[in-house]
Parts: structure tokens; sequence; C-alpha cells
């Protein structure tokens, strides 16, 4: 994992200054709880995936570095506005931004995120990847509604759970790696395995969290028990 953090020192910190740069805003609010939740130590797994898709490829360029930020912004605007849907205190041992500045503030800063992200898209100049990312936010919002329908709902079974860890969590990953594929040219089939590795991490990504959220100690899991 080390070898992994240093091949990617280079671009992460990119990415990081990317994320300074898309969240300037005459509305302070939008930095102040923009930069909160980003810098509250975050693995930043779903921009790295994309950018090690990438260089899979041999990709030369530089627009995996907006196209990472792009990823990490969709997620953060997720988690700002799952947090006021669980009504969460806590988000990676802080107090969520919804605890701090309100829901309204939180729900608000987090639909800009989703904006700003596909005005960046928009500077990829590739329509396929900006279909992979407009219908993974869609799906995206389809996962927590699904998972909404079936909360307290003893009867979802095996295959309606597994559908809301793909859409919530999975589709996410699963486009990050596959729009490192698109970038770097790999022919169908190799952009479909990517694809396809990306489910398959996310969902075993998802399955870990939930099962965390029975077990782990608030002071560890960086969050409150079963709120997820």
């Amino acid at each position: 994992m080390e070898s992994v953090l240093a091949l990617l020192k280079d671009d992460m910190e990119a990415v990081e200054r990317q994320f300074e740069k898309h969240l300037e805003s005459d509305v302070k609010l939008i930095s102040q709880v923009g930069q909160y939740v980003l810098s509250s130590g975050g693995k930043r797994f779903r921009p790295m995936l994309l950018i090690l898709s990438s260089r899979l490829g041999g990709y030369q360029g530089d627009k995996h570095i907006e196209l990472a930020g792009v990823v990490e912004f969709i997620h953060t605007a997720t988690l700002l506005h799952d947090d006021v849907v669980d009504s969460a205190t806590l988000r990676r041992g802080n107090r969520s931004a919804n605890s701090v500045w309100g829901n309204q503030a939180s729900v608000l800063v987090g639909d800009f995120l989703f904006a700003k992200s596909f005005s960046v898209m928009v500077g990829s100049e590739s329509l396929k990847i900006l279909q992979i990312l407009s219908d993974t936010t869609t799906q995206l919002a389809e996962g927590e509604i699904l998972q909404l329908i079936n909360t307290c709902d003893l009867d979802v079974d095996e295959t309606r759970y597994l559908q809301v860890v793909r859409d919530k969590t999975a589709i996410l990953i699963a486009a990050a790696c596959q729009v490192g594929g698109v970038l770097c040219g790999v022919n169908a089939e190799q952009e479909g395995a990517l694809r396809e590795f990306g489910l398959e991490i996310g969902t075993a990504f998802q399955l870990m969290d939930d099962a965390l959220d029975y077990v782990a100690d608030e002071a560890d899991f960086g969050k409150e028990r079963g709120h997820d």
C-alpha cells in the first residue's frame, strides 16, 4: 500500500489543490462547509482508483486530476445529504456538517458540490465520461431513496439489500474505475472489466461498512452506530 501511495502522491496533491480551487465562491458558507467536510479525514479511495485506472493504459494528460476531484465532490455531496437524512451528528470522528451549520446549509452545499461537479465534467470534453458520471449520479439518488424505502422493513431480502449497496456505494467506485479507463483509451472489454472490478470492490467496501455499523466502537468507527 505504501508503494501505491508513493506512486499517487503528486497526483493526489494536485487533486487537493483542485478541491480548493473549485470550492472558491463569493458565498463564504460554501467554502467553509466544503472545506470542513473535505478536510475531515476521507480516504480519497475513489480519486485514487480513477487515477490508478488511467495509469493502467499509460495516460499522459492532466484531465484525470479534474475528474478525480469530480468523483470526490460527488461522494462528498452524498455524505452531506446522507447525514441530514440519517440525523447523524458524527462523520469521520468529527461533528457532522449538519450538526455544525444545520440541515439547510448541508443540503444546499451538497447541491453546490453536485452542480460544480457537472461544470467541471464538461471540461473533460468527453460525452462518454459525462454520460457515465451523469448516469451514476442518478443511480446514487435512486439508491438513497431505495434505502429510505427499505428502512425498518423486516421483509427486505438479500436481493433488495444488495441493490441498495450497488446503487448507493458501488456504482460510484465503478464509475471512477471506468472513467480512468476511458481516459487512457482502453478497449470495450477492458473498460467493462474495470467497471466490474469497481462494482466488486465497492460492494465489499459497503458490506464491511454495514457490518461495522452494528459492532464497531464509535471512537474507532468515527460515526454513531446504527445510523447507516
